[in-house]
C-alpha cells in the first residue's frame, strides 16, 4: 500500500504545473478569437468612463523590461476599472517619427542625401511600422489587453492633421517666433535638440586663463593693463565679442614683480590666482568696482577685433577670474548679453561641428574639439596664455547618439513659454499626483523652462506648416494652416515634400494679384515632443468613445520633462486646461547592482526571454509585488524568486479548489 493513497485529498482538474509558456499563448489566442476586449467594452456601455491615455513608446527595437513594467501597470489599472463597472477603453500608441529611425536606416546602408526626400521618408515609415508590429506582439504576449487592431500612431494621416491644427492654435495666439539664438545643437544628429533630448555626463574640459590688452580704458585704465579672462571653451575664442564682469564685484589692478604688465582680476579671487599663475611679490596698483569697467574695450588676443567690456549677473566668484569670455553665438547667457549690448550673434561653425573660415585661416575646416588646441597655441604665440588647466564638470550630451553637443546660434522656430507660463502653472493645480512630489517637480520644470525650440533640421517627421512670401515674411494664417491640415488628412505629410509651395496653398494665395509674390515653404520638421504632446487632440479629442482630459497618464519619472510636459503645454494652448486629471509616475528599472540598464553595458533583461522560460504571469506578478513609485532593481534571480512564490500561490489555489 502507498502512503499517499491513505491521504484524504480532494480531487481537482486544476494541474499542479502551470506550463505557463505554453498555456498562456493558448489562452491569449482564445481571448483574441473571441474578442474578449471588445465584449468587455460592449458589456460596460453606458457606464461611467475611465480613460488611461497611453504615452507612446518609441517604435525602435524590441521592448525592454521597463516597457513591460509600464504596460503591465497600465493593464492592471484598466482591467481593475473595467471589473469595477467602468467603461475603460485602452488605446495603445506609438511614437513613430524622429532621428533614431533615420539612424537605423543610415546604419543599414541608406544615404538620405542621395535619395529623394519622399523615398527616404517611405523607408522610414516602412521601418517604423515593422517596429510597431514587433512591439505589439511583445505587449500582447505580456497579457496586455487593449485596442491592438486600432492603435494610434503619430505617422497616421489623421494624427498628423490634428497636430497641424494644434500648431495652428500656437500661431493664432502669437506664441511662435523665429530667431537666431543659441540652441542645443547636436553635430552627431545635425539638428537642434530640445531640453528633453539632452542628458548630462561628467567630462574634463581644457580651460584657459588668458589676457586681453585694454584698448580704451575710459581714463581709468591705461594701455599697459590686461584683463585676465577665463573660458572653459577655448575653441569659441575666435567668436569672442566681449568680456563680462560683475557690476557688484570689486576688481584689483595687480603688478607682479616678474612681469612688465599689470593685470585686472576679481579681488576675492586674487590670492588664489596669484598662487596659481606664479605671480611673485605682486602689488595692488588700484581697486575699482565692476561697474566702472563697463564700456571699456580690449583687443582680441589674436584677431584684429575690438571687444567690449559689459556687466552680467551670471559672472560668479566660485571659479575663474571674475572676467568671462563672451561669444553671443555660443550660449544663452552670452546671447542675452549680446542682445543687451547690441553685439553680433556670431557662430561660425557648420552643422557637423566644423569651424568655418570666418574664425581665421588656422581654424577653417577644423572639428571644434580639435580647435581647442589651435586656439591655445595661438594664445601662447601672442603671449596671451597665462595658464591652461583641466576642469571636470557636467556637460550636455545628445541622449540618442551619446555624443557631446554644442550651444550654437542658428535660425530656429520657438514657442514662447514666457507668454503663457502662468496659465500652464495654474492648470497644474487641478491635477492629482502620485507620488505627491510630482507636483513640485513638474511645477519647477515649467517655472524654469526656457522657450521651446520646435524646429528640427531632419526629414522624418511632421513638417512645420509655414510659408514664406517673396520678401521672406513667414505666413502662418489660419486659412493656410487649416488647408495644410486638410491635405495631410487626405494624403499624409509626404504631400508637403511632393508639391511646390504654390500647390500647398488655398485658392487666392497664388494668383497674379497676390501681395506675397512667389512663395517658398519651410523645410524643417517639428520636434517629436510636439508630435506626442499633441496626442490629446489626435487621440482623446478625435475618438468619440474616449474623454478629454484623460483620467490618468502613467509613465516613467523622466516624462516630467518629456511627455507630461509637452502635453501640458499644448493642451493649455488648445483648451486652457491640463490633458490629464491625474499623473502616476514610475521609477526606472535598474540591474541588481543599482545601475541603469543599457544595451551598451549588457545588463538589460529581455522580457521575451523571461516569457519563454517562465511565462508572462511571472513578470506580471513581479510588477504587482514591486514598489514602482521608486526605481526598481531586477535580475533573472528576481524572476526565479517570483516563480517560487507563484508555485506556492498555485498550489494553494489547487488545494482550495480540491
Amino acid at each position: 500500500m502507498r502512503v499517499k493513497d491513505t491521504l484524504n485529498l480532494g480531487k481537482t482538474k486544476f494541474p499542479m504545473r502551470g506550463k505557463l509558456p505554453v498555456t498562456e499563448a493558448q489562452r491569449e489566442s482564445v481571448w483574441e478569437e473571441n474578442k474578449v476586449y471588445e465584449l468587455r467594452q460592449k458589456l460596460n456601455e453606458g457606464k461611467p468612463t475611465f480613460v488611461l491615455h497611453d504615452g507612446p513608446p518609441y517604435a525602435n527595437g524590441n521592448i525592454h523590461i521597463g516597457h513591460a513594467m509600464n504596460h503591465i501597470s497600465k493593464d492592471f489599472i484598466v482591467r481593475y476599472k473595467s471589473m469595477s463597472g467602468y467603461r475603460a477603453p485602452y488605446v495603445p500608441g506609438w511614437d513613430t517619427h524622429g532621428l533614431p529611425i533615420e539612424h537605423q536606416l543610415t546604419k543599414s546602408g541608406y544615404d538620405r542625401k542621395k535619395m529623394s526626400l519622399t523615398e527616404f521618408r517611405d523607408l522610414c515609415r516602412k521601418y517604423a511600422l515593422e517596429q510597431v508590429d514587433k512591439q505589439r506582439t511583445d505587449f500582447k504576449r505580456l497579457g496586455v489587453s487593449g485596442e491592438w487592431d486600432h492603435p494610434y500612431l503619430t505617422l497616421d494621416k489623421e494624427f498628423e492633421a490634428a497636430q497641424i491644427r494644434v500648431f495652428g492654435e500656437f500661431a493664432k495666439k502669437g506664441l511662435l517666433y523665429q530667431a537666431k539664438k543659441p540652441v542645443y545643437w547636436s553635430w552627431s544628429s545635425e539638428s537642434a535638440l530640445a531640453e528633453a533630448e539632452v542628458e548630462y555626463h561628467d567630462v574634463t574640459a581644457k580651460t584657459a586663463f588668458f589676457v586681453e590688452q585694454v584698448k580704451d580704458g575710459k581714463g581709468v585704465l591705461d594701455n599697459n593693463t590686461y584683463l585676465v579672462v577665463w573660458t572653459t571653451t577655448p575653441w569659441t575664442i575666435p567668436a569672442s565679442e566681449a568680456v563680462a564682469v560683475n557690476a557688484k564685484f570689486d576688481y584689483s589692478v595687480v603688478k607682479p614683480a616678474n612681469d612688465d604688465r599689470q593685470f585686472v582680476v576679481a579681488t576675492d579671487l586674487l590670492e588664489n590666482l596669484a598662487d596659481k599663475l606664479g605671480w611673485k611679490d605682486y602689488k595692488v596698483v588700484k581697486n575699482l568696482a565692476g561697474k566702472d569697467l563697463e564700456g571699456m574695450t580690449t583687443q582680441h588676443p589674436y584677431l584684429g577685433r575690438e571687444l567690449l567690456v559689459g556687466v552680467a549677473d551670471y559672472v560668479t566668484a566660485d571659479a575663474g577670474t571674475g572676467l568671462v569670455h563672451t561669444a553671443p553665438g555660443y550660449g544663452d547667457d552670452d546671447y542675452n548679453f549680446g542682445k543687451k549690448y547690441d553685439l553680433p550673434i556670431f557662430a561660425p561653425i557648420n552643422d557637423q561641428g566644423v569651424l568655418t573660415k570666418e574664425n581665421g585661416e588656422d581654424f577653417d575646416g577644423v572639428f571644434y574639439q580639435k580647435a581647442d588646441d589651435i586656439s591655445l597655441q595661438k594664445l601662447e604665440e601672442n603671449n596671451a596664455l597665462l595658464l591652461e588647466e583641466p576642469l571636470k564638470h557636467s556637460y550636455p550630451f545628445d541622449w540618442r547618439t551619446k555624443k557631446p553637443i554644442i550651444f550654437r546660434a542658428t535660425d530656429q522656430w520657438f514657442v514662447s513659454i514666457e507668454k503663457m507660463r502662468q496659465n500652464i502653472l495654474d492648470a497644474l493645480e487641478d491635477v492629482k499626483y502620485y507620488p505627491e512630489w510630482g507636483k513640485v517637480r513638474l511645477r519647477n520644470m515649467i517655472k524654469d523652462r526656457g522657450d521651446w525650440v520646435i524646429s528640427r533640421q531632419r526629414v522624418w517627421g511632421v513638417p512645420l506648416p509655414i510659408f514664406y512670401a517673396e520678401d521672406g515674411t513667414p505666413i502662418m494664417e489660419e486659412e493656410t494652416i487649416n488647408h495644410v491640415a486638410d491635405l495631410f488628412k487626405k494624403y499624409g505629410s509626404n504631400v508637403w515634400f511632393e508639391r511646390d509651395a504654390k500647390d500647398l496653398l488655398p485658392d487666392g494665395y497664388t494668383n497674379e494679384h497676390s501681395p506675397h509674390g512667389k512663395f517658398t515653404k519651410e523645410t524643417d520638421i517639428m520636434d517629436v515632443w510636439f508630435d506626442s504632446g499633441s496626442s490629446h487632440q489626435g487621440v482623446l479629442a478625435e475618438r468619440d468613445y474616449l474623454t478629454y482630459p484623460a483620467d490618468l497618464y502613467l509613465e516613467g519619472s523622466d516624462q516630467y520633462r518629456g511627455w507630461f510636459n509637452s502635453s501640458l503645454i499644448t493642451s493649455v494652448v488648445c483648451s486652457g486646461h491640463a490633458p490629464y486629471k491625474a499623473i502616476v509616475s514610475q521609477g526606472f528599472t535598474l540591474d541588481k547592482h543599482g545601475n541603469k540598464m543599457s544595451k551598451s553595458q549588457g545588463n538589460v533583461i529581455d522580457p521575451n526571454k523571461v516569457v519563454k522560460q517562465m511565462g508572462a504571469e511571472i513578470i506580471r506578478l513581479w510588477v504587482m509585488s514591486a514598489d514602482t513609485s521608486a526605481d526598481v532593481r531586477v535580475s533573472m534571480g528576481t524572476f526565479q524568486q517570483i516563480s517560487e512564490a507563484y508555485r506556492k500561490l498555485r498550489n494553494t489555489f489547487r488545494f482550495l479548489l480540491a
